[in-house]
C-alpha cells in the first residue's frame, strides 16, 4: 500500500514526519508523493490558525482521496483530544506519544475498519526515534530534545508536548554517522525547546553540538529556535570553539517591552536579550540572528508595542517571523484582561513587517562583497540554483552545471528583496 504525508509546523514535525514514514517503509508500505491508500497528517496547534489548517488539510485530503485512510497525528490531537476526536474526516487519530504503535494502530484498522482513537499520556523519558529513510537530499533534521517546562502565559506546547525530555548521546551519535554517511552535508539539530536538551540526563546543547561536529562527513551543523536566556556566556564560548557552527541564532524574542514579557512569563529583559545578541555576535563574526516577535498580546498598549517595535529595529534582525496573538484555550492568558481586536492587530502585524522588512534589507546588503561557501540546495528554473551560506544568507546562482548537493565559494554580488545573487568563485573549491 501506498502512504505519503503532510507535515504541518515546525522542523520538528518535519523530523518526526521522516521517522514515521521509515517506520511504515520497513513494516513494507511504499512511500510516496501523489495520491496514496495511507495520508499521514502530522499536525500542528500553536496557534487557532494552525488548528484551522489541520481541519482544512482533512477536508481537503478527504475530498481528495474519498477511499483513502486518513491518519492524524501531531500536537493538535494530544493538546485537544476532544477536538481531535470529533473530526470526522480522521480515521485514525493519535497524540505525539507512543509512535511506535502507528504501525500497529493501521494494520489494526486495515483488519477491522473500525475508528481508532489512541492518544497517550507523555512519556518521560525521550521516546526512541530515528530517521532510517531520507527523502530531503541536502540538509537533514534531527530532533534531540521534546517538550518544555517553561510554560509562557501564552503558550500551548507543554500540553501537547510535554516536559523536557532529551535524545541519550548513545543514541544521537550513530543516527548523525548514518546521516553523514548517506551524503548529508549538513544537519540541523532541533527541539521544542532546544536550549534544555540534556537537561534531564546532565548533559547540555553543547555536548550535541560537539557530537555532530565530530562526524567527519558532516560539515555543517546548524541549531534550531532557542530561548535566550539559556546562552550564557559560558555555552556561547563553548559553542564558538565548535568550526562546523553555523553562525546563524533564531533567539525567540517574542516582545522588546519588559512588561509585556512578564506578563507572557518570559525569562528575560530586553537588556538581557539585548546582552546575549552583543555576545553572539562578538565571537561569531557576520552572525546572522532571526527571531519571533508577536504583537497584539493581551493588555499591549499602544506604548508598549512601540517600545517592542523600537527594539526591534535596534537589533537589527537578519529575518523576523512576525504573528499575531492568538488566543488559546488552558493558557493563562486566555483569560488576561485587555484583549487587542483583530483589526489592532493587523495593524500592528503591517507596521512590525515593515520594520522586519528594511532590518532584512539592510542585513543582505551586507552580504554584498563577500564570498562565502554556499550549500546548493535546489534548481528554482532552469540554469538557476539556490543555496545558503553558513549564516543562512539564500543565494542565488546561475550555472549550466548541476550544483545541488555542492558546497561551492560564492562571490554576493548583489542583494535583492529577499536573497543575494551571486557569481561562483573559480579559484577556489570549498567542496
Amino acid at each position: 500500500m501506498k502512504v505519503s504525508a503532510i507535515t504541518l509546523g515546525c522542523k520538528v514535525n518535519q523530523y518526526e514526519t521522516q521517522a514515521m514514514l521509515g517506520q511504515l517503509q520497513q513494516a513494507g508500505f511504499t512511500i510516496c508523493d501523489g495520491p496514496a491508500d495511507i495520508i499521514l497528517i502530522n499536525s500542528c496547534t500553536v496557534t487557532a490558525q494552525s488548528d484551522h489548517k489541520v481541519r482544512q488539510t482533512l477536508h481537503h485530503a478527504r475530498r481528495e482521496n474519498p477511499s483513502a485512510i486518513l491518519v492524524l497525528t501531531g500536537c493538535m490531537p494530544q493538546a485537544f483530544p476532544e477536538k481531535a476526536a470529533a473530526l470526522s474526516d480522521a480515521d485514525i487519530v493519535l497524540g505525539n506519544s507512543n509512535r511506535s504503535s502507528l504501525v500497529e494502530n493501521i494494520l489494526h484498522y486495515l483488519s477491522t475498519h473500525q475508528r481508532i482513537v489512541d492518544i497517550e499520556p507523555h512519556a518521560k523519558t525521550f521516546e526512541p526515534m530515528k530517521v532510517t529513510n531520507f527523502y530531503e537530499r541536502t540538509r537533514a533534521f534531527v530532533k534531540i530534545e521534546d517538550g518544555c517546562n517553561r510554560f509562557c502565559s501564552y503558550c500551548i506546547i507543554p500540553y501537547a508536548r510535554g516536559r523536557v525530555r532529551s535524545k541519550p548521546l548513545s543514541d544521537l551519535r550513530p543516527e548523525l554517522q548514518s546521516i553523514g554517511a548517506h551524503g548529508y552535508k549538513e544537519v540541523v539539530l532541533t527541539g521544542i525547546n532546544l536550549p534544555a536538551y540534556g537537561q534531564d540526563l546532565g548533559l547540555t546543547l553543547c555536548d550535541a553540538v560537539e557530537t555532530a561536529c565530530a562526524v567527519p562527513e558532516i560539515q555543517r551543523v546548524r541549531l534550531g529556535s532557542l530561548e535566550p536566556e539559556q546562552l550564557t556566556p559560558s555555552v556561547i564560548d563553548r559553542l564558538a570553539k565548535q568550526q562546523k557552527l553555523c553562525p546563524q541564532f533564531h533567539l525567540s524574542l517574542q516582545s522588546g517591552c519588559d512588561r509585556t514579557l512578564k506578563r507572557m512569563n518570559r525569562h528575560y529583559t530586553a537588556d538581557e536579550y539585548r546582552t546575549i545578541v552583543r555576545n553572539l555576535r562578538h565571537v561569531f563574526p557576520n552572525a546572522a540572528i532571526t527571531t519571533d516577535i508577536m504583537v497584539g498580546f493581551a493588555g499591549e498598549t499602544k506604548e508598549e508595542f512601540q517600545e517592542s517595535l523600537a527594539f526591534a529595529k535596534e537589533m537589527a534582525f537578519a529575518k523576523v517571523h512576525v504573528f499575531a496573538y492568538s488566543r488559546r484555550p488552558g493558557t493563562r492568558a486566555a483569560d488576561f484582561p485587555g484583549q487587542i481586536t483583530r483589526a489592532e492587530k493587523e495593524r500592528r502585524s503591517h507596521r512590525m513587517a515593515a520594520t522586519a522588512q528594511k532590518t532584512r534589507t539592510a542585513f543582505l546588503q551586507e552580504q554584498v562583497g563577500r564570498t562565502e561557501p554556499v550549500l546548493f540546495e535546489r534548481q528554482k528554473e532552469t540554469g538557476v540554483y539556490e543555496g545558503y551560506t553558513p549564516n543562512y544568507t539564500p543565494v542565488m546562482v546561475a550555472s549550466g552545471n548541476i550544483l545541488s548537493g555542492k558546497i561551492l565559494p560564492v562571490k554576493i554580488n548583489d542583494a535583492l528583496s529577499d536573497c543575494c545573487s551571486g557569481t561562483l568563485d573559480k579559484t577556489d573549491s570549498m567542496e
